[in-house]
């Protein structure tokens, strides 16, 4: 297995370095290392569209004589700082402490500024401060692409935005062409530029987004604080944003940007919907048919190539179409070849995933498939990917809910890697479900043990944590929700838990339900449950509780 240390976006913590652990990508065998150490902002510029592409004429002078002149775009360029409170996933019920971060960002047209999402992650404050000036400007975070690491920030202070011209965007550019990284890295306080090429254009993962998207590969070196920075070609106009890069002991100076067509689907998107909206997936789990007796056995012709499903994912609108071993021969009009890739650029071939990323959630895509000798097309509205472990809470606070003092909670990548570091530490039974496990309805969740708060009531069940919950009292838990319902409601004489490895719990229930309000003193927590698993009845009750707690000590 080849291991790949990968830093999201390399940016400069001012307190505390934000480290992440190592993770595996869910969708590729490389080992990836995240280690973040800021956070970067960006806004956009003074015109009224978002977008402005410009065709790149064609160049005379030799690719490696010419250096980037991007001196009228650095202006654009801007020092992000951020501060960041992180969900304390181990007690969901607080926050972790906060710490700071610098990195940066860039303005575009519409007021706005672009940054990478891991830059503002779970952010309270976040402030600009333009090239050659000391006053820094409060920003507002308008909309968070986790997938693809890409934020946008406006600023409402009018002062800002004089004197500043916004970035122009060039086409994608070609193996070898001249790339400037600008940004604030570690190192010194004014901003730097870092020279390089373009070395490689595929899809590659994105650490901090936990998918798989077109990427460039420079060899320029990116380094703490370049986060969210624009990358340049020669002529001025912004070709990506960096956000990560290599970190081995073979390799050197090896970084990552986000190329413009996926920039591009982010604005648009946003455009579009007045939100960030995401990117579309085909919800298939696939097989090469390189083996020219598979093909053969499916009814394919010698000159026919495609890929064949192993899986559909149940919540995706294509499980209703397609099934299990139809070989997908096209995807909207595209050939795809038997090894998965489709026609990139002259003498270049990428995963067909980029097909189906350029789409938008909602958008119709044809796909021609063979089924029993027999080729159909259908015509498939794609949407967004349903996991039953998130890859992001998408800012929101972990959900909880305490019982006795069991704590249940909802399993995500954020909360297995804040548990265990190293996506391959965590427990056989969760990393299967991680890496494997479907969603069989929208609302599934998976829900664990997460620790038992001792107490008299909990005596022998001390050990239980994260453990999986899989029934309550004979009936299966489809979510959080649910199951804090089931207990709330519950008349029964025992409450009683089914877990992973036919472990089980029984509690008396009306006995737990007395024990829990002390419980919770103990440890100050203010509720048996989060926010959005509240009820009216649920507040009421903690209304009334909270009165008498108080009769009774006064």
């Amino acid at each position: 297995m080849y291991i790949q240390h990968i830093s999201p976006a390399c940016s400069t913590t001012v307190n505390d370095a934000l480290s992440l652990p190592p993770v595996t990508h869910p969708l590729s065998p490389e080992l990836i290392n995240i280690s973040a150490s800021g956070l970067a902002d960006q806004n956009g510029g003074c015109g009224n569209d978002l977008l402005s592409v410009v065709s790149e004429p064609p160049m005379t002078v030799p690719r490696w004589q010419r250096v980037g002149r991007v001196v009228p775009s650095m202006d654009a360029v801007v020092k992000v700082f951020c501060v960041h409170t992180a969900p304390n996933f181990s007690l969901p019920w607080q926050r972790k402490k906060q710490y700071s971060s610098s990195s940066s960002g860039f303005v575009i047209g519409g007021r706005s500024i672009l940054t990478n999402a891991h830059s503002v992650d779970h952010h309270t404050q976040v402030k600009l401060k333009k090239r050659g000036s000391d006053t820094k400007y409060l920003a507002t975070v308008l909309a968070v692409g986790a997938e693809c690491d890409i934020a946008m920030l406006t600023v409402s202070d009018d002062e800002f935005w004089e004197g500043i011209s916004p970035v122009e965007f060039g086409e994608l550019p070609a193996l070898q062409d001249a790339v400037a990284v600008v940004g604030y890295p570690i190192g010194g306080d004014t901003i730097s530029v870092t020279s390089g090429v373009v070395s490689r254009m595929e899809i590659l993962p994105y650490v901090h987004g936990f998918t798989e998207l077109l990427g460039m590969q420079i060899d320029a070196a990116i380094n703490s604080g370049n986060s969210g920075g624009p990358a340049f070609n020669d002529k001025g106009e912004c070709v990506g944003i960096a956000f990560q890069c290599l970190k081995h002991e073979d390799a050197e100076n090896i970084g990552y940007v986000i190329p413009v067509p996926v920039i591009m689907h982010f604005i648009r998107d946003y455009e579009k919907n007045g939100a960030y909206t995401g990117f579309p997936i085909l919800g298939i789990e696939w097989q090469k048919m390189e083996n020219p007796d598979l093909r053969m056995s499916m009814g394919m012709r010698p000159d026919q190539k495609g890929i064949r499903i192993r899986r559909l994912e149940p919540t995706a609108p294509e499980s209703q179409l397609l099934k299990p071993s139809d070989v997908i021969l096209s995807f909207d009009g595209v050939n795809i070849a038997s090894d998965g890739t489709v026609p990139f650029r002259n003498g270049e071939r990428i995963g067909f995933s980029y097909l189906v990323s350029q789409k938008y959630i909602g958008d119709n895509a044809l796909i021609k498939v063979l089924r029993n000798f027999e080729t159909l097309e259908f015509n498939i509205k794609l949407a967004k990917h349903k996991e039953l472990i998130p890859s992001h809470i998408e800012g929101k606070p972990p959900s909880f809910y305490i019982i006795a003092g069991f704590v249940f909670t909802a399993v995500s990548v954020p909360y297995l890697r804040s548990e265990f570091g190293n996506i391959f530490d965590v427990p056989i039974k969760l990393l299967d479900k991680h890496l494997h496990a479907m969603a069989q309805s929208i609302d599934e969740q998976l829900i664990v043990v997460s620790q038992v708060l001792v107490a008299d009531i909990n005596i022998g069940y001390e050990d239980i944590i994260n453990n999986q919950v899989l029934t309550f009292n004979g009936m299966p838990v489809k979510n959080l929700k649910n199951l804090a319902s089931m207990i709330e409601n519950c008349d029964d004489e025992y409450l009683k838990f089914g877990l992973e490895y036919n472990q089980m719990v029984v509690l008396q229930t009306k006995t737990a339900k007395a024990a829990t309000l002390d419980i919770l003193t103990t440890h100050c927590i203010s509720s048996s449950m989060s926010d959005d698993l509240k009820t009216k009845e649920n507040t009421l009750e903690e209304v009334h509780s909270t009165a008498d707690d108080l009769e009774i000590r006064s």
